[in-house]
């Protein structure tokens, strides 16, 4: 018998002073029975920092060929591919040929290793990496629950939290400027 996903469900009062966007967001998250809340949770954040009308959680995890996280136009193109992790290059090379636009969000411990290796071949992509740090997305990960209510501020390269739980604040930072 297949392990079920865990559900979360999100209710995120979300201002990004960057981009003038403001949205209650009521996210139902699928948690993969391989995926750690860590990972969830950048999910979370990587869906805050780029909210916009089109924007849905794909099957990710469950279908490898899909980002966790895209946007498509009207006419069924991909406008915008997010992936969480440390892809390796010829799965950005392929995501670059579908997408108009490519984001790419690390997190883990060996995010640094990641990078250093692949650098001279991502930067010629055209696609942007960022980095969060482990320690910030722990913190956050501590303030969890299966429903819950929480308010999320962007403003330059950080995300403020708050829950009933307590707030972190979530850094991020460019490894490329696309």
């Amino acid at each position: 018998m297949a392990i079920k996903p865990t559900i979360y469900k999100f209710r995120i009062s979300l201002s990004d002073l960057n981009r003038d966007y403001y949205d209650t967001l009521n996210l139902t998250i699928a948690q993969h029975p391989s995926e750690t809340v860590e990972r969830m949770m950048v999910r979370v954040l990587a869906y805050c920092i780029n909210a916009e009308e089109s924007l849905i959680f794909s099957k990710g995890l469950s279908k490898a060929e899909e980002p966790d996280i895209w946007a498509r136009t009207l006419d069924d193109q991909i406008s915008l591919w997010v992936d969480i992790g440390e892809p390796d290059i010829d799965r950005v090379k392929k995501s670059c040929h579908q997408a108009q636009n490519v984001k790419i969000y690390s997190f883990n411990t060996k995010s640094d290793v990641w990078w250093n290796q692949g650098a001279s071949k991502f930067n010629l992509l055209s696609a942007s990496f960022f980095r969060f740090e482990w320690s910030d997305i722990l913190s956050l990960a501590k303030l969890v629950e299966r429903t819950m209510d929480f308010s999320v501020t962007i403003t330059e390269n950080s995300a403020y939290i708050a829950t009933k739980l307590g707030e972190c604040e979530i850094p991020w930072h460019a490894l490329n400027s696309k």
